[in-house]
This record gives structure tokens, sequence and C-alpha cells, in this order.
């Protein structure tokens, strides 16, 4: 969704979704690539695939179940108050000759009322959409949850995440909602060179059981509305075990597959060259990780600003992309993540 605030609401408004919807988007710099995964392996260095990751300084191979908020003190995102930490896999291309290499992700350069998101360093691109109708109840202190299947290589969802193809050097081809329009949108990896491109979006459940911060699996406590995935924005009718409507987040990668759109550096068999840091070349394992770290009633505030298109939706408070990029932290895990591979790092098929 690389619209400007203005276009983004003439969308809104001519598919007759409720006018008073609210939209908090913001760019988020990678704070590291590495194998940690402190919501599915905690404790584990070095995990069995590679993710990107951004948000807070907090981020470890383990997170304590608090207030995130109060432990980092510094975050790679725009909003300041955002201690939070999102995360996916990383998508590497395959040669011809066996080797691999990451793709970089790149800003979503025409958010053009957003100077700081299109100025971040890799990293991705966050929503929070609160719906017109109804009360959106923001995350709670100790809040995670995981989408996807790192393990999945078939299509099973009803697009809860998708990709699409830019067929233009200027993100031709993004002219919907994300994973909108079945003619542009794909559950799996495009079969083809993106001449400027391929964007991935993740949307993760908008209902709650009001108790449990976590679970098990660290999905069963949340839940996609009854009617599915898209159904969110007009309605987002939550089923009676999870009641409580939470915001719909999202994250959104723009991955720069430019460089590698030359057909004779393929697979000399035409197979997609494309692989997801899981071992996939389907596409199909896409994922995405979230720890809540919003500092005090920030996010809730954001919710309740109804007709907000902006990063500063409930008056959040912006930090200058000079002060994100000054948050690090040291690397856990000390291994080459940009360098031509003879194997994707770790042992992707374990999970």
């Amino acid at each position: 969704m690389i619209l400007s605030a203005l276009l983004f609401a003439a969308t809104i408004q001519a598919q007759g979704l409720p006018a008073g919807l609210n939209h908090l988007r913001f760019g988020c710099s990678q704070i590291t690539v590495e194998r940690l995964d402190p919501l599915v392996n905690p404790g584990l260095v070095g995990t069995p695939h590679m993710h990107q990751v951004v948000g807070g300084n907090a981020f470890n191979a383990s997170i304590p179940v608090t207030d995130v908020s109060a432990i980092a003190d510094c975050t790679t995102c725009g909003p300041a108050d955002d201690h939070s930490n999102y995360w996916t896999a990383n998508v590497y291309f395959k040669a011809r000759n066996g080797s691999y290499k990451r793709v970089p992700q790149i800003p979503n350069r025409l958010l053009f009322n957003d100077k700081f998101t299109t100025q971040i360093s890799g990293g991705i691109t966050v929503y929070y959409i609160s719906p017109g109708k109804g009360k959106v109840t923001a995350f709670k202190p100790g809040f995670r949850m995981l989408v996807g299947d790192p393990m999945r290589r078939e299509k099973k969802y009803k697009m809860q995440s998708c990709y699409r193809c830019y067929t233009g050097p200027n993100y031709g081809g993004d002219n919907a909602a994300p994973c909108s329009d079945a003619k542009i949108d794909t559950e799996g990896f495009p079969p083809g060179p993106c001449l400027g491109g391929i964007r991935s979006n993740i949307l993760y459940p908008t209902c709650w059981d009001g108790k449990n911060l976590d679970t098990p699996n660290h999905q069963d406590h949340v839940a996609y509305p009854t009617a599915g995935p898209s159904n969110f924005l007009s309605t987002g009718d939550c089923p009676a075990s999870h009641p409580v409507k939470i915001p719909q987040l999202m994250l959104e990668v723009v991955w720069d597959t430019t460089k590698f759109n030359n057909k004779a550096d393929w697979p000399a068999d035409g197979s997609q060259p494309l692989y997801l840091s899981t071992g996939d070349n389907t596409g199909y394992s896409q994922h995405g990780d979230y720890v809540f770290g919003w500092k005090g009633d920030a996010l809730q505030r954001a919710m309740d600003d109804k007709g907000c298109f902006s990063a500063t939706c409930g008056n959040q408070k912006s930090q200058d992309i000079s002060v994100a990029n000054k948050c690090v932290i040291k690397k856990t895990v000390v291994e080459d993540a940009d360098g031509w591979l003879d194997k994707l790092p770790g042992n992707p098929n374990m999970g």
C-alpha cells in the first residue's frame, strides 16, 4: 500500500468502506539480520532460519514476557513510543551455479507524506488499522503473536499474506489494497521477473480471546474475523471465541529483486529462483512475528483517532531518521548475511 494518504483515503471511499477508518502507518529500519527468534525458539542462539528484525533494542535471543517498552530504550521505528519488535523471514536469490544471495529490502519510495519511511534502511512498513465500526482495543503489555507457518509449502489460507509483482520501475501495478486483487496478488512467489521488485504483505488476526497474552503456538489466542482476513476493513465481526476486536496489524516489505531479473542467471530448468530463508521456493511459508512494546496508551490513542491517515495518529511523537538509525544492538549470531553463499544459513528445513 504505497499510496499517499489522500489517495488511500479516496480508495477507501470508492470501495464504500467506513468513513471513520484510521490508518497508522510508519517505517522501521532494520535493527538486525540474524538467526534469532525469541518467540518460536526462545534462548536459542543460531535458530534454523534467518530473520530480518525491526523495532526496539530489547530484541535478543530471549525477550522477557513483560512490558517491553520498559526494557528497550530506543527504536528504529518512526514513532518514538513504539519499542515493539516485528520480524519476518528473508528472501534469497538462488543463481544458476547454486549459490545464494540475500535480496535487499528497500523503503516505500512513494509515501510522499512520510519522509521518515522513504529513508529507512531496509526494514518494514508497519500498519495499524482501525475500522470505522466498533471499538478497537490496543494490545496489552506482554502480548505477542505469530502469523503464518515456516513449514508450509502449499496454498492454504485465504490471502492472510500475499506478494505483488511490480510491473514497472516506479511500483507499477500497485493500484489496490493489499491481498485484495486475485489478478495481481499471489499467495506464492510471482512466477517470473518483476521489473520494479516485489511487495509482500502479512496481515495478522484482528480478534483476541480477551484473556491470554500468548499461547504455546503463539496463534490460538487470536483469530480472524468470521468472514476472513479481508473483512476487517468493512465490519471485522469477531467469532464468539475471540470477541475482542484488536488493531489490524500489517507488515509490508518491498524486496529489491531488480538485480536478479536476468533470466540467464536463473536455474537452467526454469524453476523458481527465489527462496525464503526457510528453504522454501514456493513463498507459502511467509510468516511474521510480533512482540508488543508500545509505551503507555500511545497505540490506543492512535486507534481512537478516527479518520487519521498518517504516522502521527493519536499525536504520536515522531523521531528523526538519524535518531532511529542510532538504535543498534550487538549481533549475537556472527555469520555472513550478505555475501554469495553456498547454502542458506542454518537448517531451514527444521523450521
